[in-house]
């Protein structure tokens, strides 16, 4: 155990991509516990973590999000939300949340969203005042819903491992994803008069309201197609996904005509790089956990965590610190695949209904997105800004506590994750 531990985390201090670093410290650990017979699971256990219909969706997703990106309906959606929030003090900064949240409905990935609204928002919030170091941090901060509000890529990879309903992942995520960003524009709103932040003169009108709602209806029925089909039960996320790619691709063919041929080679060109990067972390991290499994490590942890107390507060507190910190220090997803059977045996142990467990587990994960030194969201903006990443980190510490607040309260009130749940689903 020490051996692949030391080879882990020595990989990784080094820089070797996380993907090829779970292969090769589960492979070390096959081959230590059972020599050349165990190593030659390795390949099997690679395509065994990947041959699940569900994880289908996750590309689908990723591809809508793109498209969705590319023909423009970024801007229209931010246009939209600028309407209904720019002329509050920090009038920008809101609408950079409420634009996040109409787009994590589309793409389902934290990185999508604050390359799009970076790209877009961050250098008009510049041009209006703002510091670029503040611009980039409420980006982030908004981007943190996109796995959070449904469709999530998080929660169809935790789902089709654990075996919980993704259909009730994605209704329990909603009212946590909201509260994410009312969480974060109350911050901003705080901190508006202290900061000297921007207003925009004047209120919107209902005529211009309804023009920017109208340049943007048709993205935002997107989501009512697949949350809708969904949580109605009468398609698969899988098929979902694929649902939201034909819509996406009509809307730039025939309704806004500027998703040319050169353009949907670039989408799938880098909706393939996004999925492979994924895949790859998913198959590998399998060879790992199948190791960790076999060695009874996540057995061991959950005692562990179980001796120091069986109050459900108190390990719900201890699990909550155990994800915060390792993924400031780790790749989400494959944190996720590690830990998730461990965590679903614990959270059971305790009382805590899995649906509720899933949407506490993933959204602790989300927050590790904008924290250092790995955290994925802040160095995408480091590479679209030009902003450096201590910066950013300086700005973000505000957020960052005000999410953990919100995560507290998700993971103590049982009720306000499972009401959306119940209320649809009879869970």
């Amino acid at each position: 155990m020490l051996i692949v531990a030391s080879i882990f985390f020595g990989l990784l201090l080094i820089g070797v991509p996380i993907g090829f670093v779970l292969g090769i410290a589960g492979a070390v650990g096959l081959y230590l516990i059972g020599g050349d017979n165990f190593l030659t699971m390795a390949p099997k256990r690679f395509f065994e973590g990947l041959n699940l219909f569900t994880f289908m969706a996750m590309p689908f997703f990723i591809l809508a999000g793109e498209i969705m990106n590319r023909v423009g309906l970024t801007v229209r959606l931010t246009a939209f939300a600028d309407s209904l929030v720019g002329y509050l003090r920090g009038g920008l900064a809101h609408t950079n949340m409420v634009a996040a949240a109409m787009f994590a409905c589309m793409s389902g990935a934290a990185v999508s969203d604050a390359a799009a609204l970076g790209n877009t928002l961050v250098p008009a919030m510049i041009k209006q005042g703002y510091t670029r170091p503040f611009a980039c941090a409420v980006t982030a901060a908004g981007a943190i819903m996109g796995p959070t509000i449904p469709p999530s890529n998080l929660m169809v990879i935790y789902g089709s491992l654990t075996g919980v309903s993704i259909a009730g992942l994605f209704a329990a995520g909603i009212i946590p994803g909201l509260l994410l960003g009312l969480s974060c524009m109350a911050l901003i709103a705080a901190m508006g008069r202290r900061l000297g932040l921007p207003k925009r003169p004047g209120s919107p009108s209902l005529k211009e309201i309804f023009w920017r709602f109208r340049g943007s209806f048709l993205a935002l029925l997107m989501p009512v197609f697949i949350l809708g089909g969904i949580i109605s039960g009468i398609v698969t996320p899988t098929e979902a996904a694929g649902i939201a790619v034909f819509y996406a691709c009509v809307l730039g063919v025939v309704v806004y005509r500027n998703l040319t041929f050169a353009i949907a080679v670039e989408v799938l060109i880098r909706t393939a790089r996004i999925t492979g990067v994924v895949f790859l972390i998913i198959a590998s991290a399998s060879i790992l956990s199948w190791w960790m499994t076999f060695m009874q490590i996540p057995q061991q942890i959950a005692a562990s965590i179980l001796f120091i107390s069986s109050n459900p507060l108190i390990v719900k507190g201890l699990i909550l610190l155990l994800l915060l910190c390792i993924g400031m220090f780790m790749d989400i997803n494959a944190a996720l695949i590690i830990l998730a059977p461990m965590l679903v045996t614990l959270t059971a142990g305790i009382g805590m209904h899995p649906v509720h467990a899933g949407v506490m587990i993933i959204l602790a994960l989300n927050i590790s997105l904008m924290t250092p030194p790995v955290g994925a969201c802040l160095f995408v903006l480091c590479s679209i800004t030009g902003e450096s990443l201590e910066g950013i980190t300086k700005a973000i510490w505000p957020f960052i506590l005000v999410e953990v607040g919100v995560l507290i309260l998700v993971t103590y009130w049982t009720e306000l994750t499972m009401f959306v749940p119940k209320l649809l689903l009879g869970m």
